[in-house]
């Protein structure tokens, strides 16, 4: 396949993954803020491993990924075996992370125009196109997420606002995870943008401190206004009254409007609540899983324990301890706002709301 396509780079924020020249380029997320260095892909295991490491987070981005992968095993298939290779990689890519459904989502829609080719060539084309449509779409869908939810706060997106506010946030919303722009980050950029954001409290986010390596320089670098804090800090800040909005990503949403999102986003919601701040959930449609009734049915992942023990080596713990490091927890409905995706919101989500929404 001689010809390849570029995808398009969000114009606004970080870039943080680029299809260029038949590869996918990986901004390692591992190593930020200290170095920014990319790692190229020429395979889907090595897209599956990079996923499974979190080289790359976030649940669009790794869907995202996840579709160059299948484009990339279409691209270094056989001429005999091609059809087993690619289908292969979709099961090696599907075992990579269990609980962010747009993983599967972008697999199974891969697999669907994977299954309707009837030649190599024909799959080369197509699967790179779908995935660069994959990517494509994300980013628009960030910007009309960002429209939405200024819209849910109460904003006209005339310019006829004047009283600016200040947000808090949690893990990693941005351009880092997304296909450009961000989720709930890609809100805060908006507010920024209309001159409404007095600042962005940004939750550290133990154990793999996503908020202090990636929010945090995220932010910096585009020039809005941010403060980072300690997760045991955020009930101090909202009891200050200066929070109108916690704003979070989530990386799997059920029928009845239960949120799996980054560990400790369950607490925030929990004190959101007890101190009148609006909680507010963004994410894509892809994210929708409307398949499982609720909350409960959610994969949860857990991981090592030496995540929590040590941080970049460093041991902070004694040695041995027993560690509980769930990825995820799960938020319910019952303290959820509003959930903002491109199609729309849904106001104190319940399984009516949801299936007006999303059918």
């Amino acid at each position: 396949m001689n010809n390849t396509k570029e995808s398009t780079s969000p114009t606004i924020g970080t870039v943080a993954l680029k299809w260029h020249n038949g590869s996918l380029e990986l901004l390692d997320q591992r190593l930020l803020p200290a170095q920014e260095q990319w790692v190229t892909l020429k395979s889907a295991s090595g897209v599956a491993q990079c996923i499974q490491d979190m080289v790359v987070r976030g649940a669009p981005a790794i869907g995202i990924s996840a579709a160059y992968g299948v484009a990339l095993a279409a691209r270094h298939a056989g001429n005999e075996g091609w059809h087993a290779e690619i289908k292969q990689a979709i099961c090696e890519l599907s075992a990579s992370r269990p609980t962010a459904v747009n993983l599967f989502w972008a697999l199974q829609r891969m697999e669907r125009v994977f299954g309707a080719c009837g030649d190599l060539s024909e799959a080369q084309k197509r699967l790179e196109d779908e995935a660069i449509a994959i990517h494509q779409e994300d980013l628009a869908a960030n910007l009309a997420m960002a429209d939405h939810a200024l819209g849910a706060m109460g904003f006209s997106l005339g310019g006829d606002n004047t009283t600016p506010i200040s947000v808090l946030t949690h893990c990693n919303t941005g351009a880092l995870a997304t296909g450009g722009y961000g989720t709930a980050l890609g809100v805060i950029r908006r507010l920024h943008e209309k001159n409404l954001l007095t600042q962005a409290y940004a939750d550290e986010t133990r154990p793999w401190l996503q908020g202090s390596r990636l929010t945090a320089w995220e932010l910096m670098r585009d020039g809005i206004p941010v403060t980072l804090n300690a997760d045991g800090a955020a009930a101090a800040i909202l009891a200050s009254g200066e929070v109108r909005w916690v704003i979070v990503g989530a990386d799997r949403i059920t029928a009845n409007g239960d949120v799996a999102n980054k560990i400790g986003t369950y607490s925030l919601a929990v004190l959101a609540r007890y101190h009148n701040v609006g909680f507010m959930v963004v994410a894509p449609t892809s994210t929708v899983d409307m398949s499982l009734k609720s909350g409960a049915q959610i994969p949860i992942e857990e991981r090592d324990g030496v995540e929590v023990r040590e941080v970049r080596g460093v041991p902070l713990a004694p040695e041995g301890v027993t560690v509980f490091n769930p990825v995820f927890d799960v938020t319910p409905a019952s303290l959820i706002d509003v959930i903002v995706t491109e199609k729309g919101v849904v106001r104190n989500p319940d399984i009516a709301g949801m299936y007006r929404l999303f059918g």
